[in-house]
């Protein structure tokens, strides 16, 4: 039995300005999944995302965490938030304090905890996102890859069940998109459910378990990277390019240079290795580069 631990049915939203943002939009995300959602700027993914934790409200639809519906009141929205955090795009956005260890502690503060037990979780998310060093740092002091990681820090320490990324990797330098990626596949080994949006296909076709397509609104298509990433019909009318790596292999199996193989690669270091060697890949794969 599938374990659904969130779930969005026909959603609609629509903003004070009459953008219809989301469009009877139904998603099923699964415990433990890596998901990766594409589409163009204004496709509705921010919406989406903001639907997912409540800070949005559908017009019409629902959305169910847990298998519940959720009930737009103070003490459910406070208890959904913790279970499911968001770290936006610009971390400027999110950082307000004046030091690393006040920016992190806010949130377990909130939740009213005892004063110990704030600082291990503090520390706990810091060595996690391999920040500790800047534990009393100021934060106007720190870089834009440093701001990132105390943006992921500030949802690590609420410990939620789900974290969703909204562009992680933008403007960051292949070597800190290499170090967030290795982050997140961490997070997701501890059992952290993942959402994602990126205009990164490389990142996606190497790390999603599951891929959503967004285009004005509406869910135009969903499935594994290979699925989606092989259906020319899908990518075209959405503007989204197929990866080079899947695009090289599969040019490389049509002329005959490499035999097809039941797990494509998803990094160049593994398609040279399967023009190297001719070998097959394992199922399982982990993040090694986008670069």
């Amino acid at each position: 039995m599938e374990d659904i631990i969130l779930e969005a049915q026909n959603l609609h939203y629509t903003y004070p300005d009459g953008t219809h943002a989301l469009k009877d939009i139904s998603v099923k995300i699964k415990r433990g999944q890596k998901i990766a959602v594409l589409g163009s700027n204004g496709a509705g993914k921010s919406t989406l995302f903001l639907n997912f934790n409540g800070v949005l409200r559908p017009q019409s639809g629902k959305l169910l965490f847990r298998e519940r519906e959720v009930q737009y009141k103070h003490s459910v929205l406070c208890e959904l938030r913790k279970s499911v955090g968001i770290v936006f795009q610009d971390p400027d956005s999110q950082l307000f304090s004046a030091s690393v260890y006040q920016e992190v502690s806010f949130g377990a503060m909130n939740l009213h905890l005892p004063e110990d037990v704030v600082c291990r979780r503090v520390d706990d998310a810091l060595c996690g996102t391999d920040i500790l060093n800047l534990r009393d740092k100021a934060t106007h002091f720190l870089s834009y890859g440093e701001k990132k990681r105390v943006s992921i820090a500030d949802i690590l320490v609420m410990q939620p069940e789900i974290i969703i990324f909204d562009e992680p990797t933008a403007c960051l330098d292949p070597k800190n998109t290499l170090q967030i990626m290795e982050l997140f596949n961490a997070l997701n080994k501890a059992g952290t459910t993942l959402i994602m949006s990126t205009h990164d296909v490389e990142v996606v076709w190497a790390w999603a378990d599951e891929v959503l397509i967004l285009k004005n609104g509406r869910l135009e298509g969903a499935g594994s990277p290979e699925h989606v990433f092989a259906d020319e019909k899908l990518l075209h009318p959405t503007g989204i390019e197929k990866p080079l790596v899947m695009a090289v292999y599969e040019k490389l199996v049509a002329c005959g240079v490499i035999k097809k193989h039941a797990h494509p690669p998803k990094t160049k270091e593994e398609l040279f290795e399967v023009i190297e060697h001719g070998e097959s890949l394992p199922q399982s794969h982990c993040f090694r580069s986008v670069a």
